[in-house]
């Protein structure tokens, strides 16, 4: 089936609405939460608040060299919120300072998804080669903000937990 440039502009339309949702819920959620309440766990043994908040900052951080927007604007978050589990690093920055980047990588995505074309949305992601991507065409820029997007649904649902 040929799609049509109405039904792309569709399509990432509702996918980009998706990402705005649950990233305006998670920010919303997060200026109601105290810092004193993300430094609690989620559950006895489980990750804290901050350390959710970190993770997702580290994990969109790092959709700027995926999506080829340039380098991640805080590379040593990823390896303190992403490649180690919580409790690991005790000096972790404050919640009012994650928030803060969280901000700015946030802005950078919005300028992106604002200039992007819908055409642009299919072109591969910087972590599939060429000779991959003409196998699998679905390894793409929007299929990043898909996964994304279920990713902070994902951990809002967890963060809900501490209202």
């Amino acid at each position: 089936m040929q799609t049509t440039t109405t039904e792309l502009d569709l399509v990432v339309k509702m996918t980009l609405t998706a990402w705005k949702a649950q990233n305006n819920s998670l920010n919303k959620l997060l200026n109601e939460l105290t810092e004193e309440q993300l430094q609690k766990e989620i559950a006895p043994g489980r990750n804290r608040g901050i350390y959710l908040l970190g993770h997702l900052v580290a994990v969109h951080d790092n959709m700027l060299p995926v999506l080829d927007l340039g380098e991640k604007l805080f590379p040593e978050l990823y390896t303190v919120f992403v490649k180690n589990p919580d409790q690991k690093n005790k000096n972790l920055p404050t919640v009012a300072d994650l928030k803060e980047k969280m901000q700015a990588i946030d802005t950078k995505l919005k300028e992106f998804f604002q200039a992007c074309s819908s055409t642009q949305w299919l072109e591969r992601h910087t972590s599939v080669s060429a000779e991959d991507f003409v196998k699998e065409p679905h390894r793409n820029k929007l299929n990043i903000i898909i996964s994304r997007t279920n990713h902070i649904a994902y951990h809002l649902g967890q963060i809900m937990l501490f209202k």
